[in-house]
């Protein structure tokens, strides 16, 4: 029903194409979506991929039940954009028809809606956006898009300290500040603090960061800064670095994700909520082929002494916060949420033949108190990743891409089924991407 409902709004939207208003398509590239425009001025742009996806886990020891597979539809996306003639208003419409979440682990959900927001251009230098996106209080590689990513799958600190969309007002710069090319990027963020659109009550308060972005060497060439590797190869050297800071007032999950997943009272029984904080710097440097990614993400809260009652997921009260024997709220809700830190680092260089060798190494770091020692999802503190993939053309369009990764597992870390494993995992990945 979802999708069908999606269906019908996309083609709502779509109705002038249909109509008699005059449209025309302007040009297509493979790859790069279909531009349309009116009598008047406006551009419409349709586009979407396709990425089937298979993934075979294996955990230390000769039982076959070590042995796990995965195949399904890792995205099917489609995305109208626009703009008005004068181009100070724009929107955007994606969607994911596979039914599967970005983040796909603990608390992510499965959404159809991906991105549904109208943008104002106020000047040349500073845009208002109210609706749903990507966050730039998130890391760096959650504003890449998916088609284009590096490797088959984004690194394990998106999906520990991400939220990934959120709705809310944002504010983005982009100014120039030396002849040489030097720019700065800032991004503000007003959100509801609980991840993607909340259809249930929204609990807690809003959410508040930024994020401030330095290009020493000028722009990226054909948008770069948003995709990972570097497939238009920089003729000179390409660099961003950006620092990020979020505060969320009263958080109802594990990072500000899910909404009301997670839910404390005060001795009135009224909602009483923890705050979570969350800092990150990270860069992207490209040049004739290399690229690299750096990313450092950590995460805290701030536990109010007024908690003192959790409900349980079956809607029941307790005022029991205990942990190894002892009572402790403040360590009981860190226990839950996202404590630590994490950084990512990885590089790759694609040849004149459209082959791309990359590697990964990704490290996360939990506090004593947190979710990221849970032994099902988390509990792992080093991934190692080496990839290649095969460009079949020379954009985005359509490519091959494999994985392998060695994952180092803690003492206590177990399998989907919640069996215990004797200290690490191998991980291989393949997925095909077509777009149109």
């Amino acid at each position: 029903m979802k999708t069908i409902k999606t269906l019908l709004v996309i083609s709502l939207l779509m109705a002038p194409l249909l109509g008699k208003a005059q449209i025309y398509l302007d040009k297509y590239n493979f790859g790069e979506g279909l531009n349309f425009s009116g009598e008047q001025g406006y551009k419409i742009k349709l586009e979407g991929f396709v990425q089937p996806y298979m993934e075979i886990k294996r955990y230390t020891g000769n039982d076959d039940s070590n042995l796990y597979n995965r195949f399904r539809m890792r995205r099917l996306r489609l995305q109208l954009s626009g703009n008005m003639a004068d181009e100070k208003l724009s929107y955007r419409l994606r969607v994911d028809l596979s039914g599967t979440a970005e983040a796909d682990v603990d608390e992510a959900e499965n959404s159809i809606l991906l991105d549904a927001y109208i943008r104002y251009h106020i000047n040349d230098n500073l845009s208002a956006t109210f609706g749903q996106k990507s966050t730039p209080t998130d890391n760096r590689e959650l504003n890449i898009n998916s088609q284009t990513l590096q490797l088959p799958e984004r690194s394990r600190v998106t999906s520990v300290f991400s939220t990934i969309r959120e709705f809310g007002l944002f504010l983005d710069g982009s100014y120039r500040i030396s002849p040489g090319g030097m720019y700065l990027k800032p991004s503000i963020a007003i959100t509801n603090g609980d991840g993607q659109n909340a259809f249930k009550k929204d609990h807690g308060g809003l959410k508040y960061g930024g994020r401030l972005d330095f290009l020493p060497f000028g722009l990226f060439s054909n948008f770069g800064q948003f995709r990972e590797a570097d497939i238009a190869r920089e003729r000179t050297p390409k660099l961003v670095m950006g620092i990020n800071y979020s505060y969320n007032d009263g958080v109802s999950s594990r990072r500000g994700r899910n909404s009301g997943s997670i839910l404390y009272l005060n001795d009135q029984g009224e909602e009483e909520l923890p705050d979570y904080m969350k800092l990150g710097f990270d860069f992207m440097f490209k040049y004739q082929g290399f690229s690299m990614l750096g990313e450092y993400v950590k995460g805290s809260a701030h536990v109010s002494d007024a908690i003192t009652q959790r409900v349980r997921n079956d809607g029941s009260v307790s005022t029991s916060f205990e942990i190894d024997g002892e009572q402790h709220v403040g360590n009981y809700v860190k226990n839950r949420m996202m404590m630590g830190e994490g950084y990512n680092i990885q590089a790759g260089y694609i040849f004149t033949n459209l082959i791309s060798i990359d590697a990964r190494y990704t490290h996360l770091r939990a506090d004593k108190y947190s979710f990221m020692n849970n032994g099902t999802f988390y509990n792992r503190p080093n991934y190692y990743t080496l990839g290649i993939s095969k460009y079949l053309g020379r954009n985005y369009g359509a490519k091959i891409q494999a994985s392998f990764t060695y994952v180092d597992a803690a003492e206590g870390s177990n399998n989907n089924e919640g069996n215990p494993i004797a200290g690490n995992e191998w991980i291989g990945r393949l997925v095909l991407t077509i777009g149109f």
